[in-house]
């Protein structure tokens, strides 16, 4: 008998790039599509991991060697995005102004994450940006 399993964890390692940022989220996309209302944290989840994706790559004062990987995981019903780096120091949250050409990234995590951090690795070596998810409100069904 066959039976449909939920993924558990995603992981992967990915060349620290800014073209490795759309393939972050193809993976992304293609795990969501694994989750029975995956659908439902899709853009979202898209967007952020992107901009999340994109920090690492920009402003991490890791060796440019070092890769950078991504953790997806569906946590009671929050999808939970994980990024990665050998990096020093957490990212910090300012409030753009709009003359600014940049540094929006996080304020778009910060506004459409439900909770999101910074942690420190053990070692002392790099640290994983985090982001949790609610799902989106399912489409009302239209009746004539």
């Amino acid at each position: 008998m066959l039976t449909a399993r939920r993924p558990r964890m995603f992981v992967a390692r990915l060349d620290s790039c800014v073209e490795s940022t759309p393939l972050a989220r193809y993976m992304l996309r293609a795990y969501l599509s694994g989750l029975p209302s995956g659908e439902r944290y899709g853009d979202t989840a898209e967007l952020l991991l992107g901009e999340l994706f994109a920090n690492a790559v920009q402003h991490s004062d890791a060796p440019d060697d070092r890769h950078i990987e991504v953790r997806f995981s569906l946590v009671s019903s929050r999808l939970r995005l994980e990024v990665h780096d050998a990096g020093s120091g957490c990212p910090a949250l300012h409030v753009p102004t709009p003359d600014d050409e940049h540094g929006r990234g996080l304020f778009l995590v910060n506004r459409l994450a439900e909770r999101w951090g910074c942690t420190s690795l053990p070692g002392g070596i790099g640290k994983f940006v985090w982001a949790h998810i609610a799902p989106a409100p399912a489409p009302a069904l239209v009746t004539v």
